[in-house]
């Protein structure tokens, strides 16, 4: 692979289930943004924006998505507000950039049935469905705008064959 593969979207869109398929299907490295933050942190992001707020958040997402960056090329998942920097926008140009888009409908679904409140914490306070509705308001145009590639919601396998072929298509 020549350049990153850089997986973005909503909270539940399926980044990092997509990437680590991916990662298999390419053989090729993974990296999770989130995971990476969390493990610097050494606690919840849930627990550490209580601490610390959203901006030390970011910063460390931030600083997790350009050590990413910094390995050879391999396959990338980001943290949902990845795009709310224009430095990190900036990163993403820099690879290949796929926006997993997932229907609202589907995403409160995911949410609800799985909501891993400790690593997904609410963004704005508000219930769910008015949260991925603002939250999607503000982050669609960035997502569209960072992407190479959108992927619209499918089944995984539809999803890496999409992804696949791109690949194929725009690097080979």
């Amino acid at each position: 692979m020549e350049q990153h593969v850089f997986l973005i979207g909503a909270r539940a869109s399926g980044k990092t289930t997509l990437g680590r398929e991916l990662a298999r299907e390419l053989n090729e490295g993974f990296t999770d943004t989130d995971a990476i933050v969390v493990e610097r942190i050494g606690m919840v992001v849930e627990k550490y924006v209580e601490q610390n707020g959203w901006a030390a958040f970011r910063r460390a997402e931030s600083q997790a998505l350009r050590d990413a960056a910094d390995q050879p090329p391999h396959i990338v998942a980001c943290g949902g507000g990845i795009v709310l920097s224009r430095t990190n926008r900036d990163i993403l140009q820099q690879g290949v950039v796929v926006y997993l888009r997932v229907p609202e409908e589907e995403l409160i679904r995911r949410l609800e049935n799985d909501p891993k409140s400790g690593q997904r914490p609410s963004l704005t306070g508000r219930g769910l469905v008015e949260e991925v509705r603002e939250v999607l308001g503000e982050r669609e145009p960035l997502y569209c705008s960072c992407a190479s590639l959108t992927v619209e919601h499918g089944t995984l396998a539809q999803q890496v064959r999409v992804v696949q072929d791109f690949l194929s298509s725009s690097m080979g």
